[in-house]
């Protein structure tokens, strides 16, 4: 049996389903069909899930504060993709500044979370494939995008291994060119990912070729095995809940380029992730001992 693109998206899914998301498939979820999320095929975000998990995660906030930090979400375009993608990253990091009026009369200021990164299963975790955008006169179908709480933050993109015309960088071109013709889409990005179901590289929405990284471990303690596919690995090394949302919230840092000015997003390699997580586990460890003894 060849590995074709189709094999490996349903492997993919398949995995994503292990790791706990929901799988859906975007024609099913298009605008008119019966189980549609989406107004148009230019909308992006699952802004139901989204309001939702706004309203979930930030009970004491007026309602009317939630909408409008909703409406901040999806009106975060600026004029340079990266500058949006930095933007609602602080967004998602540190929640979305709000004012309201209180009882008193008095205006209070806060922070509405679209993420809780303390609990994975108070989120909404989805991965959908074949998720068509239309942005302009550009129709793209990505293979398969991650959503965390309706929010797109991730993307898969997959090529044929048995196509001896293609190779994983040809999936790294048509990140490019969804940069190029659907850049709403890379708004919202924290992780994109290519793959041709051998190898799989993971980078951000800066990352030039070099920086798309292998990622070689799935629980941290050691490295898979020569054999284990790539993909497989990267996707329940990354995705994996709680994992993706500490990469989210202590892992991704932007840097701006003192000679050239450009803004560069950084997201650690999976030996930086965990050296720094399993210091800190053993920071909590000896804390406790102290505390026992």
């Amino acid at each position: 049996m060849s590995l074709n693109e189709s094999i490996v998206e349903d492997a993919a899914l398949e995995w994503f389903g292990e790791l706990g998301y929901a799988v859906g498939h975007g024609p099913q979820l298009a605008p008119g069909e019966p189980r549609t999320e989406r107004d148009s095929f230019g909308e992006v975000v699952l802004v139901g899930r989204l309001r939702e998990a706004i309203r979930r995660l930030n009970p004491a906030i007026p309602e009317e504060a939630q909408e409008e930090a909703l409406r901040k979400v999806l009106r975060v375009a600026t004029p340079s993709l990266v500058q949006t993608n930095r933007a609602f990253h602080k967004m998602l990091r540190d929640g979305v500044e709000v004012e309201y009026r209180r009882t008193d009369g008095s205006i209070a200021g806060d922070h509405v979370r679209l993420v809780d990164f303390g609990d994975a299963l108070a989120n909404n975790w989805l991965a959908v494939n074949q998720f068509t955008v239309i942005e302009g006169q550009h129709n793209r179908r990505p293979d398969i995008v991650v959503f965390l709480n309706g929010l797109p933050l991730g993307l898969v993109e997959l090529k044929n291994a048995a196509d001896e015309d293609t190779t994983i960088w040809s999936a790294y071109a048509q990140l490019q060119t969804y940069k190029a013709e659907i850049p709403s889409l890379l708004h919202y990005n924290a992780a994109l990912v290519v793959s041709d179901g051998l190898q799989a590289r993971m980078g951000s929405v800066t990352a030039n070729q070099e920086w798309f990284k292998v990622w070689r471990t799935i629980e941290g303690e050691h490295d898979a095995k020569p054999t284990s596919l790539e993909l497989e690995v990267l996707i329940k090394g990354v995705f994996e809940h709680q994992r993706f949302l500490d990469l989210l919230h202590h892992f991704i840092v932007f840097e701006e380029d003192p000679d050239s000015g450009a803004l560069h997003k950084i997201i650690a390699g999976y030996h930086q992730f965990h050296a720094v997580n399993a210091a800190v586990e053993e920071t909590v460890r000896a804390s406790v001992a102290a505390q026992i003894n």
